[in-house]
């Protein structure tokens, strides 16, 4: 129904969006269950639907969202197969974190804590010691990593009660500051080729009567940023990491459990003013705008002091009928970060959040070019962003 040019328009309200399932089915829940199987203490089974089993894998595929497997059964008939077994044999997906966005997921998983604890809420957040922008992936400018996040991994919680633990992923990754706050504890092992991580995965898990091991697959993220979902060289990703993950089923060991989950889904965003709207170039928004933070479909925005009631109502006026616009209370409340939100992190959050509801992002050709000319995008509470799968294989 058209809607008269005379009526209000219908903003979308920050507590109608679809929080993730922390608690219960998100990304954070998953270690925590895991660990509790194995009678790490300190942990409780957050995800009713799983069992316990000693031996657990966690195979994580960046970017590869439920709907996306779901989507394409001809190129991952392995893991399509699989998708009645996801979330315990409920056939449903989990959800990520807010953002969902890799930083925020990756340290979800491996802290088996919300953004609000952890302290990645985002893909760049304002650093309050500092007032300066930092970006949480790439952990520029360098930040003293105990006091971002000082929380022990559950990597580490599970090593130290003789659970025999292990990453398996790209040698790179290995003295990276993400990896050291997120996914730090028992052995690192980097291997380039994903067929060696599976098989080293496998070695790894059949090492010890208890045993945690994590392995990560990044392009299928990739080639969906440059090309987008929608492209041939997604698909051949994506048909690759399915023969990766029948790969590594085939190998479990006795009484193991493989989990195949992902950080975040992924939308391709069509270029165009209508679909990507410039802050760099849209004087209404960046009125009253210290730092621009975030990505483009879920953004944190810093107000110069003063200006957060009047840059929450132009941003709300301008964007209401396309974002879940909220003030940073309002996002808090609305769980968006978890049921609690540590003290150290609140101001890390933005004086405005901005989450996309259609398919639209705020770039920022000037400051953002890279990510600026990204085909797919992730952030976002959307169906397509927040849900992925947590398929399994038992042995």
């Amino acid at each position: 129904m058209v809607q008269p040019a005379w009526q209000d328009p219908v903003l979308l309200a920050p507590e109608a969006a679809p929080a993730p399932e922390y608690g219960t089915g998100s990304l954070a829940d998953l270690l925590p269950t895991l660990a509790a199987g194995q009678g790490v203490p300190g942990f409780e089974a957050m995800i009713p639907e799983l069992s316990p089993a000693d031996r657990n894998c966690v195979f994580l595929i960046d970017g590869l969202g439920w709907e996306q497997i779901t989507a394409h059964p001809d190129e991952a008939p392995f893991l399509h197969s699989l998708l009645p077994t996801s979330r315990g044999g409920t056939g449903r997906p989990i959800t990520s974190g807010f953002p969902s966005t890799t930083a925020t997921s990756l340290a979800s998983v491996g802290t088996g804590r919300t953004p609000g604890e952890h302290g990645l809420p985002g893909y760049t957040v304002r650093n309050p010691d500092t007032g300066a922008l930092m970006n949480q992936l790439r952990w520029r400018p360098w930040t003293d990593l105990k006091p971002w996040q000082p929380y022990p991994t559950v990597f580490q919680l599970a090593d130290a009660a003789g659970v025999r633990t292990a990453q398996v992923s790209a040698p790179g990754f290995e003295q990276t500051p993400l990896t050291k706050v997120a996914l730090s504890g028992g052995s690192f092992l980097g291997r380039l080729t994903g067929e060696d991580r599976m098989d080293l995965a496998a070695e790894r898990l059949a090492a010890g009567d208890r045993s945690l091991v994590y392995t990560y697959y990044s392009e299928v993220d990739g080639q969906g940023h440059r090309f987008g979902v929608d492209s041939d060289a997604w698909r051949g990703q994506l048909m690759y990491v399915d023969g990766l993950a029948r790969r590594l089923a085939e190998q479990l060991p006795p009484r193991s459990a493989l989990y195949v989950t992902a950080d975040h889904g992924m939308i391709d965003v069509p270029f165009g003013e209508e679909s990507r709207i410039d802050f760099d170039e849209d004087w209404e928004l960046s009125a009253g705008v210290a730092l621009l933070g975030g990505e483009g479909r879920a953004r944190h925005v810093y107000a110069v002091p003063g200006a957060a009631s009047d840059v929450l109502a132009v941003w709300r006026e301008v964007l209401g009928e396309q974002f879940w616009v909220a003030s940073r209370d309002e996002a808090i409340a609305a769980g968006w970060f978890g049921p609690h939100v540590d003290e150290r992190v609140h101001g890390r959050i933005g004086d405005v959040v901005a989450a996309a509801h259609d398919d639209v992002v705020i770039t920022a050709s000037v400051n953002e070019p890279h990510e600026s000319a990204m085909v797919g995008m992730h952030g976002s509470l959307t169906p397509v962003e927040q849900l992925v799968p947590l398929l399994e294989v038992r042995s």
